[in-house]
């Protein structure tokens, strides 16, 4: 054979093996679909009522999703929730997948999908992947079943003679529907949960309640009542309200205080970063490290004990002269210019130095330890709800999870914490809210606007 005749026949056979391989992979192309998604949805069924979340899954790892669709239908009506389209990779490209997952959350409560009528429907998800030229995988479908629930609790008031004052505390007591899971009053922006009421129907309940001290709307005192799909009842229940006169008062800043305050207060809250200067340290205890202590006193008081742990009135801090009232309104002044601006939510009392500080009232010490701008602190948990707050002494002499007896020694005046002088600062506090004291001194005041509306539920004793 000659060399050239055998040169041609290889050509030939290259170009076969060529076309051959062409025609393989544009078999495989044209064949080659991505698989079914898989899809997951959670919850995957129960209740819809005014907010309901449902989170979906969808997922095809091999070639890619191509679209996804959901959508609630209730009788005849079909109400589009979300689609996306993607761009698939093209059925050559056999190095990758296109967009494997997609997650998405869907509001499927009444507040978004509006004309949701109570009985059943269904959340159907639609899901496709990855087509090929001559292959089209079928699409997933995966429907859900749910119940719309638009009925709110039953909620009503039993009690009377709820009289609120700014910065001040109220009982009310109330009957409430099985469907129920979260009551209590709304005030402002302050919470208090309400409270199974000790020796009545499993339906009546009872909540001791703060009205913030800037509140000057009595109607955003609301008594409220939801279900598990957040269905709210709510009730306007004060019958009279009393605005609080205001306090104003300055605090003058000297490098002196800061020096003493800033350091020691740094050294025991490590979370805080250096702002970068004294001044700039100070502004940053006295308003976010004050805002961060605010919400702690209220995750405290979402463990108080459900039980009454006193009986009889408040003490007050004997022989001492009130150095600031409750709800003070400070402006903080440095080299002549205000600085900041807060508000003093507790009584400041002086004595003499180092003087012993009793317990209020009959209850368990919450917190014992270095609490920021209050320095060395006690709390004192008196059951529902209650509590109160001993800030700057100079020593404690009590144990978190110890019990305490009205008049006992907690510790011992002092100035840690944000204190120019030697005093304590002692504040009463409802579900982590400030309240003026004053009225929890009150024997009379106790038991005309608490222990008269909860009946024999508080055995309380003047």
């Amino acid at each position: 054979m000659h060399r050239n005749e055998s040169g041609s026949i290889l050509t030939k056979a290259l170009i076969a093996i060529v076309l051959a391989g062409g025609l393989g992979f544009l078999s495989l192309a044209a064949f080659r679909a991505g698989s079914t998604p898989q899809i997951a949805a959670e919850p995957a069924g129960g209740s819809i009522g005014r907010k309901t979340a449902v989170t979906v899954t969808v997922t095809e790892p091999a070639r890619g999703l191509s679209r996804v669709r959901a959508e609630l239908v209730q009788g005849d009506r079909v109400e589009k929730l979300a689609e996306k389209s993607y761009a698939p990779p093209p059925p050559w490209s056999f190095g990758g997948s296109g967009t494997g997952s997609e997650t998405l959350t869907l509001d499927i409560g009444r507040d978004a999908i509006k004309g949701l009528k109570a009985g059943p429907a269904t959340l159907r998800v639609t899901a496709e992947g990855t087509p090929a030229w001559l292959r089209h995988p079928a699409p997933a479908v995966k429907e859900l079943a749910f119940e719309v629930r638009l009925t709110p609790p039953s909620l009503g008031v039993t009690s009377t003679f709820h009289f609120a004052r700014q910065g001040g505390a109220e009982a009310v007591v109330y009957r409430v529907g099985d469907s129920s899971v979260r009551d209590g009053v709304q005030a402002g922006e302050a919470w208090s949960p309400g409270y199974p009421l000790p020796g009545a129907g499993k339906e009546d309940r009872f909540a001791l309640f703060a009205v913030p001290y800037d509140l000057a709307d009595p109607s955003s005192v609301k008594l409220t009542a939801a279900d598990d799909v957040d269905n709210e009842s709510q009730v306007t229940f004060i019958d009279q309200f009393t605005a609080r006169k205001p306090f104003e008062g300055t605090i003058n800043l000297t490098d002196a205080f800061l020096n003493k305050v800033v350091p020691a207060i740094l050294s025991q809250t490590p979370e805080m970063a250096d702002a970068g200067g004294l001044l700039e340290n100070f502004l940053s205890i006295n308003r976010d490290l004050r805002k961060a202590n605010a919400a702690a006193l209220v995750e405290l008081a979402s463990k108080s004990k459900p039980q009454f742990l006193w009986s009889r009135p408040f003490l007050p801090m004997p022989n001492a002269k009130v150095m600031a009232p409750f709800a003070e309104a400070r402006t903080y002044v440095y080299q002549g210019r205000a600085v900041d601006h807060q508000t003093h939510l507790g009584f400041d009392l002086a004595v003499t130095k180092a003087v012993a500080v009793p317990a209020s009232n009959d209850g368990v010490v919450a917190l014992a330890r270095f609490f920021g701008i209050y320095g060395n602190t006690v709390v004192v948990d008196h059951g529902y709800g209650l509590q109160s707050l001993y800030a700057h002494l100079s020593s404690i002499d009590v144990k978190e999870g110890q019990e305490v007896k009205r008049g006992d020694t907690l510790g011992r005046t002092g100035d840690t914490g944000l204190a120019g002088g030697d005093h304590l600062h002692f504040s009463i506090l409802l579900a982590g809210q400030p309240v003026n004291p004053q009225e929890w001194w009150d024997a009379h005041w106790i038991r005309d606007r608490v222990a008269r509306k909860l009946g024999g539920a508080l055995r309380f004793e003047d």
